[in-house]
C-alpha cells in the first residue's frame, strides 16, 4: 500500500551512488533514500547495499520496465517523495538533463545530490595521487567517442585522467606518443574501481596495451608521473583479504558483526545460514525460570551463546521486564560476543572465562558452593536444545544445584541456492570461516564439502576436530575461540600468503584461483 499522501506535490531527488563502493554514498543521499516513497533505478549491476538505506515500505522502481522519466514524474505528482538513482554521478554522462528538465516543465520541485566521481576516487582508491609537489595540472579526456585531438594533451608535467578507452587502449597510447609524450611515460589502468573487484596494472604508455589485454569495464586510464606513487600509496588492493569471497556459514542474526570486520580487510562476505534459531516446542519451562529470576529462586545466570541473551530478552518484553530485573543476581557469560549482548541489554556480567572461551573455561573459573557466603545454591542455565550436559555436571561437582532450561531450538537451515552450493564444492569461494562444530557439520549436510582449494578457518580446536573428521584441511585457528580473533587470524594468514607471493615474484592469486580453469589475473 502506498503510504499517506503528505503533500499535493511531491518531491526528486537526482542522486549519484558514486563509482561503485556503497560506502562513498553521501550522507545527503542517505538521508534522502531513508525518506523516500519512491525509488526509481537502474537495478542491474546496483549494489543491494545502496537500496539498504530504504524503507521496507517503499517502492523500488526498475528503469528497465519503463521510461524513467515517466516513472518520476507519475510518482511524483501523487505526492510522493521520489529519488532517481543514477550509479555514478547525476551530471556526468547521465540524463540528468532531460529528466530534470522534465521534472522543471512540470512543475515538480526537485534537487541534485552529486556523486563522489570516479575521476578522483578510482585513482584515490588504486593509490595514485592526481597531482604532487611537481604536478599540479590534470586534465580529464572522454575518449568514448574517439577522434580526440591529443596534440592538446601532450604537455609532460600534466596528469592525464582517460575515460571510455577500455576498448581503445592501443590508439590512445599510440596517439599521445605521436603528440610528443615519451614512451617510458608512467600509465596505469584501473578497472571495476573502489569495488573489491578492482584491478590496477602499472605500466608505460609503449606497453600498456597488451599489458592490459583482457581487463574488465569500466575502466581508467592515468598518464603521468603520478603514477610512480603507487608503489608506496596502495592500500586498497594491498589489503590482507583484499577480494577473498568468505563463505559465513552462520545464523543470518550472528553474521553481520563478523561480515563487517572481513569487509574491513577488503574481503567479500556472503553469508549463507546453516542453523535456523526457533522458539522452544513448550515455552512454559522458560516461561517458569523467568518467573523464578524475579522471584529470587536463582544466585546465578548462566548465558552460554547470544540466541541465550536474545532468548530471554525476547521474553523479558513479552512480561515488560527489564535489564533492572537481573538486580541482586550474578551474571556469567562464556565469552566475550555473549558478554557484549549482555551489555547491549543492559547486563554487565560479573563472570568470563580467564582464558579459554568456552563452558570448561568458565568451570575454571567458577567458585564452589559456600553455604556461608552463597544463600542461594541454584543456577539457572538458559540455553540451546542440544547443549551437552559438561558444564552442569562441572557445577554439580562444585555444589551448585542447575536448572537446565531449552531457550531455543537449533534446527538445520535450507539448503543455499545452487550457485553457491556450487561454487563451495567448486571452489568458487576463498576461505570459510567455521564459528562452531554445528557449523561444519550443517553446512556439508545442506551445501556439501568445500573444495579443497578453499581456506579453512576454525575457531577452536573442538571446531578443527570435526572439520577434520569431516576430511577437511584446517588451515587456520583463531589463537581464542572467539569471532573477531578468528576473522583476524585470517587476515594475517592473507597478509602473509600475500607477502610470500611478492617475494617469489609470482603473480598475486587468491586461493579460488589457484583451481583448475580459474580466470588468472594479472
Amino acid at each position: 500500500m502506498s503510504p499517506a499522501r503528505k503533500n499535493p506535490a511531491g518531491t526528486v531527488a537526482f542522486i549519484g551512488t558514486g563509482p561503485g563502493d556503497p560506502g562513498l554514498l553521501t550522507l545527503r543521499a542517505a538521508t534522502l533514500l531513508g525518506r523516500a516513497d519512491t525509488v526509481v533505478a537502474n537495478l542491474t549491476g546496483l549494489d543491494e547495499e545502496f537500496l539498504s538505506h530504504c524503507r521496507a515500505d517503499a517502492e523500488i522502481l526498475d528503469t528497465a520496465d519503463a521510461d524513467p522519466i515517466k516513472l518520476v514524474v507519475k510518482a511524483a505528482t501523487a505526492g510522493r517523495d521520489v529519488v532517481r538513482l543514477f550509479q555514478g554521478d547525476p551530471g556526468t554522462a547521465c540524463n540528468l538533463a532531460k529528466e530534470g528538465a522534465s521534472c522543471a516543465g512540470a512543475g515538480i520541485a526537485f534537487e541534485v545530490v552529486p556523486g563522489i566521481s570516479a575521476v578522483t576516487a578510482v585513482p584515490g582508491y588504486a593509490g595514485i595521487p592526481l597531482t604532487d609537489h611537481k604536478v599540479r595540472e590534470v586534465r580529464i579526456i572522454d575518449a568514448a567517442g574517439g577522434g580526440v585531438d591529443w596534440e592538446s594533451f601532450a604537455a609532460p608535467d600534466v596528469t592525464l585522467v582517460i575515460l571510455g578507452a577500455e576498448g581503445a587502449v592501443s590508439d590512445v597510447a599510440k596517439g599521445l606518443i605521436a603528440a610528443g609524450r615519451p614512451e617510458t611515460t608512467p600509465a596505469a589502468m584501473t578497472s571495476l574501481g573502489t569495488t573489491t573487484e578492482q584491478e590496477t596494472v602499472v605500466s608505460t604508455l609503449q606497453r600498456l596495451a597488451p599489458d592490459t589485454k583482457g581487463m574488465e569495464s569500466p575502466a581508467l586510464i592515468i598518464v603521468g608521473d603520478v603514477v610512480s606513487w603507487r608503489d608506496k600509496l596502495s592500500w586498497f588492493e594491498t589489503k590482507a583479504l583484499f577480494g577473498w569471497r568468505i563463505l559465513v556459514p552462520r545464523t543470518k542474526e550472528q553474521a553481520a558483526t563478523l561480515s563487517d570486520q572481513l569487509r574491513s580487510y577488503g574481503a567479500v562476505p556472503e553469508e549463507v545460514p546453516t542453523i535456523s534459531v526457533e522458539p522452544p516446542r513448550t515455552p512454559q519451562q522458560l516461561d517458569r525460570a523467568i518467573k523464578g529470576l524475579v522471584t529470587g529462586r536463582y544466585e546465578w545466570v548462566v548465558f552460554t551463546s547470544t540466541n541465550a541473551v536474545r532468548a530471554v530478552r525476547e521474553k523479558f518484553t513479552e512480561y515488560g521486564l527489564d535489564a533492572r530485573a537481573f538486580a541482586g543476581l550474578k551474571v556469567a557469560a562464556v565469552g566475550e560476543q555473549t558478554a557484549a549482548a549482555l551489555v547491549e541489554f543492559g547486563v554487565h556480567p560479573d563472570l568470563l572465562p580467564a582464558e579459554q572461551q568456552s563452558g570448561d573455561g568458565l568451570l575454571e573459573v567458577w567458585p564452589p558452593y559456600d553455604p556461608d557466603l552463597d544463600p542461594i545454591n541454584r543456577v539457572l542455565l538458559p540455553r540451546a536444545d542440544i547443549a551437552t550436559d559438561a558444564l552442569i555436571a562441572g557445577l554439580t561437582e562444585l555444589g551448585w544445584e542447575c536448572d537446565d532450561v531449552t531457550a531455543y531450538r537449533t534446527v538445520r537451515a535450507a539448503p543455499p541456492p545452487a550457485p553457491i552450493r556450487e561454487a563451495i564444492k567448486g571452489g568458487g569461494f576463498d576461505a570459510v570461516i567455521f564459528t562452531s562444530s554445528s557449523t561444519v557439520r550443517n553446512l556439508i549436510g545442506i551445501a556439501g564439502k568445500p573444495h579443497n582449494v578453499t581456506v579453512i578457518a576454525v575457531i577452536g580446536p573442538q571446531t578443527a576436530k570435526t572439520a577434520e573428521e569431516y576430511g577437511l584441511r584446517v588451515d587456520v585457528m583463531a589463537d581464542k575461540p572467539s569471532v573477531p580473533a578468528l576473522a583476524e587470524a585470517l587476515a594475517e594468514y592473507g597478509a602473509r600468503r600475500r607477502a610470500a607471493q611478492v617475494e617469489a615474484g609470482e603473480p598475486l592469486r587468491k586461493p579460488s584461483q589457484m583451481r583448475r580453469g580459474a580466470r588468472r589475473r594479472k
